[in-house]
């Protein structure tokens, strides 16, 4: 409803109370106040307890390492904090992650502008012919105005207010959801870094591995020309050095497909990408590589744990499950608004006549204000779906942050038994490969002194290169459980990190 004109105080007396009334009701909002859920969290982890147990395994202090937004850092790699500085700028699923953060951020101003009132203004003329009365003769008629124009939905029910809170918590949840790719995407990378530098490692162990075959087939050769030996140990012996020049090629594949996945984590094609690959010392002694990935794996840096319902605040992703379950139940509170009246308040002014250059005077002005009251009376069950589906995306966003946190649990305690046992399944292996170097030494000595035939030297050698891959393998799985852990910790990222919104 509006009035047009001059108005008397007992025509405004309505209008006035309205805006009381809505001045007062602004304070309300209606909805369920957002209350973070409870969520299963143990008192310590189990892994601790067995760290304890005598098998050598240090915890570390707060203050140790681990606990930087730049964590990688700690194994003091060049190459690697180069690769890690691309990732911020190169990675595209950084990038995604970035422009999904804008897009909350837009949705999040969208949501405020209805707090404010909206301001229109426009203008016009209109110029045609009308008739006279049915005579063949017609005039022109022309008209002009000028006008602004005023709307402003008092937000009474907190609908508006509910719309803006759940924007926020849906930016802080993207804002963390960068941080969650991020902190992913870099623990691939360095995970995949470890694993190019131990294929290398790898290669160079074959190149020995490969050397010393050749001489055992000529040994072989020779003691089959002075017709010592038949010419099965011959076969036996190409067997064995071939079988092992197919492992070498397989390896080389393996690398170079590490090296492409490092190539596009930082954002570039595999044909524009090079890591050269790393040169290692093999030890005369013992004929196993010597790298700086094996001194390092053999004091890798004290990650501090810390309890576990501090976890809730390091990881990223199980921020990002907190602020959506917020949002969601602000959605709650929107869908709860539907079901009450709206008011409107509008006015509107300007002016309208006939000749354009005399439009803007006083008596050729009008203008018009007043409240309106809406209320759907029927919809056929439609704000009861909104609210229904509100009140289950909230549940669904619930359990969504509670299985985040389990997961997070599993992955810190999984990272943890790893280094644990790993630790202790490197010693033994690393005695393997000692005792089968020295197996494979006395059946070389004993095939030479006519003791045995070819058959024990190949298996003995078999042997030995099967338990020297084995303990390379068991120094990757280290080093990728510590990157492990550190992430799953949250890499040094913290909850206070997000913006307030």
């Amino acid at each position: 409803m509006s009035k047009i004109g001059s108005m008397n105080s007992q025509q405004l007396k309505p209008i006035l109370i309205g805006a009381i009334f809505s001045a007062l009701m602004a304070g309300c909002m209606v909805g369920p106040d957002y209350v973070k859920p409870t969520s299963p969290v143990a008192p310590a982890y189990k892994e601790l307890d067995s760290s304890q147990s005598g098998d050598g395994w240090k915890l570390a202090e707060p203050n140790e390492a681990g606990m930087d937004t730049q964590w990688w850092r700690v194994y003091h790699d060049p190459v690697l904090d180069e690769l890690m500085t691309n990732i911020a700028i190169n990675n595209q699923n950084v990038i995604a992650a970035e422009a999904q953060y804008r897009q909350a951020t837009a949705l999040l101003t969208q949501a405020r502008a209805g707090l404010f009132p909206t301001l229109t203004g426009n203008a016009g003329g209109t110029r045609g012919t009308a008739s006279n009365n049915g005579n063949t003769s017609s005039s022109v008629v022309q008209s002009s105005n000028a006008n602004i124009g005023a709307s402003w939905i008092p937000d009474i029910w907190g609908q508006v207010r509910r719309n803006v809170e759940a924007g926020g918590a849906n930016a802080q949840a993207s804002a963390a959801q960068i941080a969650a790719i991020t902190l992913s995407t870099q623990a691939t990378l360095a995970q995949t870094y470890f694993a190019l530098r131990i294929a290398d490692m790898q290669t160079q162990m074959y190149d020995f591995t490969i050397d010393a075959y050749q001489k055992s087939l000529t040994i072989s050769q020779n003691q089959y020309d002075a017709g010592i030996v038949t010419q099965l140990d011959v076969a036996q012996a190409q067997t064995l050095l071939e079988s092992t020049k197919a492992l070498a090629i397989d390896l080389k594949l393996t690398r170079a497909q590490l090296e492409h996945a490092l190539a596009v984590l930082v954002g570039q094609t595999p044909s524009s990408f090079s890591l050269p690959a790393q040169v290692n010392a093999i030890d005369p002694q013992t004929g196993l590589v010597v790298s700086p990935v094996t001194k390092l794996v053999a004091s890798l840096p004290d990650v501090p744990i810390g309890i576990p319902s501090q976890l809730l605040e390091r990881r990223p992703d199980i921020a990002s499950a907190e602020r959506q379950m917020a949002a969601a139940n602000a959605k709650i509170g929107v869908a709860t608004a539907a079901f009450f009246p709206t008011l409107t308040i509008s006015a509107a002014g300007g002016f309208q006549g006939v000749e354009l250059p005399n439009l803007i005077s006083m008596p050729l002005r009008y203008w018009s204000w007043g409240p309106a009251l809406a209320q759907p009376l029927f919809d056929g069950g439609l704000r009861v779906g909104a609210l229904r589906q509100a009140d289950a995306a909230y549940d669904q966003n619930v359990a969504t942050y509670r299985q985040t946190v389990l997961s997070a649990f599993q992955n810190v305690e999984d990272n943890l038994v790893a280094l644990r046992l790993l630790q202790s399944e490197s010693k033994a292996q690393a005695s393997a490969v000692k005792y089968a170097q020295a197996a494979v030494r006395i059946s070389l000595n004993q095939y030479k002194s006519g003791i045995v035939n070819y058959l024990n030297v190949s298996t003995a050698q078999a042997t030995e290169l099967s338990n020297e891959r084995t303990l390379m393998s068991l120094l990757n799985r280290q080093i990728s459980a510590h990157v492990g852990l550190i992430t799953s910790l949250g890499g040094g990222w913290d909850a206070s990190l997000l913006a307030n919104k």
